[in-house]
């Protein structure tokens, strides 16, 4: 049972670690590249995304890997 205790804290402080390191690229450029309206915007709104894209960082990740589609 201890062994838990220190796991499962563990787990959470790595996901959070690499949701912050994400969050700041995200807050730089992902964004952008997610919504065109987001470049003209002020880095207020964008400061704004950040906890956001610290949890929810695997599904942001997994759209910005996706190829996008164009409308040709």
């Amino acid at each position: 049972m201890d062994i838990i205790v220190q796991i499962i804290p563990t787990i959470i402080l790595i996901y959070l670690a690499i949701g912050l390191v994400f969050g700041i690229y995200f807050f730089i450029r992902g964004a952008a590249q997610l919504d065109e309206l987001i470049k003209d915007s002020k880095w207020t709104v964008r400061l704004l995304l950040v906890p956001g894209a610290i949890g929810l960082w695997p599904l942001l990740l997994s759209r910005l890997l996706k190829p996008s589609k164009t409308n040709l």
